[in-house]
Formats: C-alpha cells, sequence, structure tokens
C-alpha cells in the first residue's frame, strides 16, 4: 500500500511540474514578445528548474540572453544546443554561438565555429545562414588584424546622472544641451534595440555650462504614454525638430517621424509626417536633418518596400519647411540587415550610420562613406575606439569635430544585473597632440602589422621565365588569383565525391579568405602605417622573402621569387600615383627614404609534403598545401637613424648561393663578396646560428669602398632533403646585420 501510495504521489508531482512548466515557457514567451527579457529569464529560468535538458527550453533560454545581450551566458546556451542537437531542430543555433563568441572577443573560436558553419550550411549556400557565416567569418579575420587604437581620442563615460543603469541613447548637442532618449527598465527590445511596452523610452535633455554637466530634464511635450521616443534632430534653420514614435501592439513595434515647432528650448504642435516619408505598413524612424547640395535634407531608417533587407538609410530632400520629395535609397551602403542611425557631416559630405553587416568588430559597427564623384564610397569602419565586440550606434559629432558622440553596451557600462544589458552615451575629443614618435615606437608600431604575406597563383608573375624581375604589380596578380577560386574547388575536388568534394572545396575557400584576401588587407594597413613614417622623415628597410612551391627547378624557383618580391616592389611605386617613389629615389623632401632587401628562397623552405610531380595538377597547383608555399614576406622592419643611414651600409654580392644537390656527408662552401658601401669604416664580427656551419672573413675592418671575401661551408653529414642555413654579419649597433645564405638539396646517398 506504502509503494502505491508513493506512486500516486510521485505522479501528481509530475504532471503538476509539467504544468507548471507549460505555464512558464507560456508567460516566458509572451514577455518575450513584448520585448520584456528581464520577466522572460524570469519565467526561463523557473522552466529550468523543472527541465533544464529539454532542447526547446535552451533553446528559448539562449534566444532571450542574445536578446538581453547577455553574451556570455548566451553562447554557454548556444553551445548546449548546438552540441545536443548539430544545428537540426535549431538551424541557426551554430551561426548563434559564433555571433557570442566574436561578442565576446573571442575571434579564434568564432572564426573555427564559422568555418564549421559554412559546412554545416552549405547545402543551400545561397541561404541567409550560408551567407552570413561567410561574411561573418571574414569580419573575424579583419577584426583580428585591426585591434589597434589608431584614432588617437580620449574617450570617457558620461555622468551617472546621464548614463543610469538603463539605455540611453545620444540624438543632438546643442551649445548648452544634449538632447537624448533614456529607458525607464532594465530591458530593451525592439528592431532598434530600444522599443519596448513596458520599457519605454522617452526623450531627455541635459544642460552642459561651462564644462560641466547640469541638470537633467524630460521633455514633456514630446513624450506621450505607451509610446516610446527618440532619435531627435534639429531642422537647419532651428524652428523644427523630427523624433522617432513607436509603439509595440500585439507584440509588433511601428515608428512612425513625428515634427515638433521648436522655439528656443519650447516644443510644441508635434504631428506626424506624410505618408511619402511614413508610408502604410512600414517602420520609419531615426531622422536626421541635413545640408546636401544647398538643399534640406532628411537622413531617415526604413524597412519599406524597396530596401535590401532589414532596415535600410533612404533620403529625402525638403523644400519649404514640409515639402518631401520621394525618398532615395543609399543603394551603395545598405546591406540584406539592418543599416540604421544614420548622421550627415554636410561640410565634408558623408554619412555615418550603424551596421551588423559590413566587416566589424561585434553586433552594430558605425561606418562612414564619403559622396564623392557623384557617388558613395565603400563603407569603412570607424575602427577603435568607436567601435567595439558589443553593439554602437547613433554616432554623430560637432561641426568643429572635436567632440563625437555615440552610444554603446560594451563592457564599462552602468548596469544592475548583466554587464552588456544596457547602452551608454560615450563622448570623445582629441588629446592635446602628442610628441613625434621615437624610432623604437615608430618600429613598434610598424612590426605590429608583421609578417604580411602574400599569395601567388603558379609560376606568376611572367610564367616560363628565368627573369628576376617583372613588370608586374601585385596587385592586378592578386585580382587575377581571387577570380580563379572556382577553377580551384573545381580542380582539388576533381575525383571526390560526395561530402568529400564539398569538404575539399570549403577547405580551399577557407584558404583564400584567410590567406589570400586577408593577406592584401594587412598590406593596405601596413602600407598607410609606412608611408606616414617615411612622411615623417624615417629611413626605412624592409626584409622581403620569396618562397615557392616545388614544382620547377630549384634556380628556376629562385628567379621566380624575385620576380614575386619585385612585384610588391612594383605596387608600392605605383600606388596613389606614385606616392612612395619619391622615398625609393632618395628625393623626398621629408628625408625619408625606403629599401627593399629581397631574401630569395625558392622553394627551400617548402613543405616537404608537397607534391613536385608536374603531372599531378590536382596536388602540385591546385592544392592547398601547395598554394600555401607560393607567397612573398614582409618579415621585418630596419629605420636607420638619418646620419647613420646616409654613412653606413654593407652589400653582398650575392646574398644567397645554391649549391644545387649534393650528396650527404659532404662539406659545401659558398664564396661571398661584401662591400662597405658606407662612407665610415667597419668593424665587422660573424655569428654563426648552427654549429654545422663555420665562416673565414678575411678582413674584419673595411675602410669606405672596400670590399672582401667571407667564405661559408656547411658539413651536411646530418641533413638530407632542401636546407637553408646562414650566418650574419654584423657591423654597427644601429643596423640589422647582413644575411648570408647557402641553399641545397641533400640526397640521402643510398
Amino acid at each position: 500500500m506504502g509503494c502505491l501510495l508513493a506512486f500516486f504521489v510521485f505522479q501528481s508531482n509530475s504532471i503538476n511540474a509539467q504544468g507548471d512548466l507549460k505555464k512558464f515557457l507560456e508567460i516566458a514567451e509572451e514577455k518575450k514578445q513584448k520585448g520584456d527579457f528581464i520577466h522572460a529569464l524570469n519565467y526561463y529560468d523557473k522552466a529550468m528548474q523543472i527541465d533544464s535538458n529539454a532542447i526547446h527550453v535552451l533553446w528559448n533560454y539562449a534566444e532571450v540572453l542574445r536578446a538581453y545581450k547577455d553574451y556570455r551566458k548566451a553562447e554557454y546556451y548556444y553551445k548546449k544546443v548546438f552540441e545536443r542537437e548539430g544545428a537540426e531542430l535549431f538551424p541557426a543555433s551554430l551561426l548563434y554561438l559564433g555571433l557570442m563568441q566574436k561578442h565576446n572577443s573571442k575571434y579564434d573560436d568564432a572564426i573555427a565555429t564559422f568555418k564549421k558553419a559554412k559546412k554545416v550550411y552549405r547545402k543551400d549556400p545561397r541561404g541567409y545562414l550560408a551567407e552570413k557565416s561567410r561574411q561573418e567569418l571574414q569580419a573575424c579575420l579583419w577584426a583580428k588584424s585591426q585591434l589597434i587604437d589608431t584614432a588617437n581620442m580620449v574617450m570617457h563615460n558620461l555622468p551617472e546622472s546621464i548614463n543610469s543603469k538603463d539605455a540611453e541613447f545620444p540624438h543632438a548637442l546643442t551649445r548648452e544641451r544634449l538632447y537624448f532618449s533614456s529607458m525607464r527598465g532594465d530591458s530593451i527590445g525592439g528592431s532598434e534595440e530600444v522599443y519596448a511596452e513596458d520599457y519605454q523610452t522617452n526623450i531627455f535633455h541635459a544642460y552642459f555650462d561651462d564644462g560641466a554637466w547640469g541638470e537633467v530634464d524630460r521633455v514633456a511635450s514630446l513624450n506621450f504614454k505607451s509610446f516610446s521616443t527618440g532619435n531627435g534632430t534639429f531642422s537647419l534653420d532651428n524652428k523644427r525638430f523630427y523624433f522617432s514614435r513607436c509603439i509595440n501592439q500585439n507584440n509588433q513595434t511601428t515608428c512612425k517621424i513625428m515634427v515638433a515647432k521648436h522655439d528656443n528650448g519650447t516644443f510644441s504642435k508635434v504631428d506626424e509626417l506624410g505618408e511619402i516619408i511614413n508610408e502604410p505598413g512600414a517602420n520609419t524612424t531615426m531622422p536626421f536633418i541635413g545640408e546636401w547640395e544647398g538643399q534640406e535634407v532628411l537622413f531617415f531608417a526604413s524597412d519599406r518596400a524597396g530596401g535590401k533587407g532589414g532596415l535600410d538609410i533612404w533620403y529625402s530632400f525638403i523644400s519649404n519647411g514640409n515639402q518631401f520629395k520621394k525618398p532615395q535609397n543609399l543603394k551603395r551602403i545598405n546591406t540584406i540587415e539592418n543599416d540604421v542611425t544614420p548622421f550627415w557631416d554636410s561640410e565634408n559630405q558623408t554619412v555615418y550610420f550603424s551596421s551588423t553587416w559590413h566587416y566589424g568588430f561585434g553586433g552594430y559597427d558605425i561606418f562612414k562613406s564619403q559622396f564623392a564623384n557623384n557617388q558613395f564610397e565603400p563603407p569603412e569602419n570607424l575602427g577603435i575606439p568607436f567601435n567595439s565586440p558589443a553593439n554602437d550606434t547613433y554616432y554623430f559629432h560637432t561641426l568643429s569635430q572635436d567632440t563625437s558622440v555615440w552610444s554603446s553596451n560594451r563592457l564599462g557600462v552602468n548596469y544592475s544585473k548583466n554587464p552588456t544589458c544596457c547602452n551608454d552615451i560615450f563622448m570623445a575629443s582629441p588629446p592635446l597632440p602628442p610628441p613625434p614618435p621615437t624610432i623604437a615606437e615608430s618600429l613598434e608600431e610598424l612590426n605590429k602589422r608583421l609578417p604580411v604575406t602574400l599569395y601567388f597563383h603558379n609560376d606568376i608573375p611572367n610564367p616560363r621565365s628565368r627573369d628576376t624581375t617583372t613588370k608586374v604589380n601585385y596587385l592586378n596578380s592578386y585580382k587575377e588569383y581571387i577570380a580563379m577560386l572556382d577553377k580551384y574547388q573545381k580542380e582539388y575536388a576533381k575525383g571526390l565525391r560526395g561530402s568529400k568534394a564539398e569538404d575539399a572545396k570549403d577547405d580551399i575557400e577557407d584558404f583564400f579568405i584567410e590567406y589570400v584576401q586577408q593577406g592584401v588587407e594587412n598590406l593596405f594597413l601596413f602600407r598607410d602605417l609606412l608611408l606616414d613614417e617615411l612622411q615623417r622623415g624615417r629611413q626605412i628597410e624592409l626584409t622581403v622573402k620569396g618562397f615557392a612551391s616545388p614544382l620547377a627547378q630549384s634556380d628556376y624557383n629562385v628567379n621566380l621569387t624575385k620576380r614575386r618580391i619585385a612585384s610588391l616592389r612594383n605596387y608600392l611605386m605605383e600606388y596613389n600615383n606614385g606616392v612612395f617613389l619619391p622615398y625609393f629615389k632618395g628625393t623626398a623632401q621629408s628625408g625619408g627614404k625606403l629599401w627593399i632587401q629581397a631574401v630569395p628562397f625558392g622553394e627551400y623552405t617548402a613543405d616537404a609534403f608537397v607534391s613536385d610531380n608536374p603531372n599531378d595538377v590536382q596536388n602540385s597547383i591546385y592544392s592547398r598545401a601547395a598554394a600555401m608555399e607560393r607567397k612573398i614576406e614582409i618579415q621585418s622592419v630596419t629605420i636607420h637613424k638619418q646620419e647613420d643611414a646616409q654613412k653606413i651600409a654593407l652589400m653582398a654580392t650575392p646574398p644567397i648561393i645554391n649549391i644545387g644537390t649534393v650528396k650527404r656527408g659532404e662539406v659545401i662552401t659558398g664564396k661571398f663578396v661584401v662591400r662597405n658601401t658606407g662612407d665610415t669604416a667597419l668593424d665587422l664580427r660573424t655569428e654563426i646560428p648552427c654549429d654545422c656551419n663555420t665562416v673565414k672573413l678575411y678582413k674584419s675592418k673595411l675602410a669606405p669602398d672596400e670590399s672582401t671575401a667571407v667564405e661559408v661551408t656547411f658539413d651536411t653529414a646530418q641533413y638530407e632533403g632542401k636546407e637553408v642555413k646562414s650566418v650574419y654579419i654584423h657591423f654597427h649597433e644601429n643596423q640589422a646585420p647582413l644575411r648570408l645564405v647557402i641553399t641545397t638539396e641533400i640526397l640521402s646517398g643510398e
């Protein structure tokens, strides 16, 4: 009888628990739909206490954590979901895992996740999940190369009288007031991340006087019961104030742009803009007024028909203060995701906006695009400190451009429960002009960007040639190489079937994204830093090493790598109408000079497992392993002191000697001639990294224009295969040592 009673008690408790679970999930979903993420999480917590293994509970819990911007917890639960269901029940679980890793600055983890996602979603290669995964893979690679604050701005958070533990968003800054919207709750929601039924935003202004923030007031005439308001902007004559008003009804948010009369800080006669702007059935929000081509113009965000997807940025010219022309879509900058919070810099003809699609550090990043030559330029990320792994939106700057203002939910904001839940307002201004960087500081900045690795198609440039130079510009070679992706995928997957063929194609695509494309992005960043230093009068030597796959003979490959290094030199000499030319020629007014020290290794450092069979093109040309070997690398930077660079120099003829093929156990010798090409005497000292080498220096002191022989021997007894051996000649404490190289291929002799 006791066992029977216990069974009924257990069954009754189980039924009650299941009833509670269903009730908690229904309430949680209702709160989630309204944007009330705090209460939704409370009910999901209750549901998790009853059943923490149910996959649909875990998924919805992760979804609300993501909406609430609790990136760390969301990452944990998306990972649990994906490990349980492999993106079968919830296909977006893997994509969102990668996005949360990106939000948490785990770029390497995110890269691995997005590479996996590309494979999981390849059944629908043109679908959103696949496209987003490819885009985010490239964005994370870009972000890793950009983790340097180059803006030289001093950033600060506003006082707690403005930045509460809730969400704040800046809109306009006058001489005496900051207009912003603030939320009275712990959660944010809606399509703009600011609007929700239970946690609505209202417009406030904060007084600013003599460098200090004063009283904060709610602008009563611009706020309405049950509506969220925000996004304020003044007309050019300061007589009108445009703003957004949104309402959440039946779990749907609807936004419209309003206009109010403005007179010395007082607002009245609020009215909706007409249907030309507030198109029926669409969300229209985030207005900004500027001047363009002598006319007043309204920029705004809308999901109206005719856009690319989500919220797009549109503009409409205004006449007589209330006549709006047909809105036009900014097609050059809009994407398939949300593009929002436009700000127009009239003086520089530049639009600033936030987007989740273009390459960024986190979710929404701030971008700019200048209108030039009758079109908008490709968007440019504003970089650090304006952007972060979180969301950065609502950017604008003052007319003098000495103060930038924006909103972010990055780590460091005020909060009560979740450290990235809610936005604060940030400002940044330029510091006092810094002193010119020292040589050590300049060298450190340049070395942060190294190595820069650039890749080539087989036997490019100048195929079937033994020339040591070329007229090819590397960037042109790169464009032709990138265009060959489909051919590489087809050739490398030849003979494979099913998932193996698809894996091979993915492997090649990942190589082109991670290495070939990223190499050029790194080159552009290094190029700009290099030019800055040359303009400061620096005298810079770049050491560039060249490599090849082992398909051709050794002496041919050495010449090929010389041509590849020459193509980089050509790119720099032709860039921006020859801006580097005076530095190569030594005629720049700044006194800056640029040298390239070429070190052509041929295939002597190539992976021993790379095919050298010319009949096996699948592996000797189109494989990832072979493609990885066809490259040049900017590996080191030497900055010479001006007084030393003009007087001190040591050159070798030749710098590299290829011995060819030898049998193991032979002792081989290379003879070099080194010459003092400066105008001061040099004391020479040798450095031998390997016990297998010896070096004979015929003279240890060289007068100007004097030469001496250097004899380097290499004992091959313990080696087999292709080898590169070096010795170094030190000649001045402020100069990089001269490197002498012997290359050879050692046969076993069996």
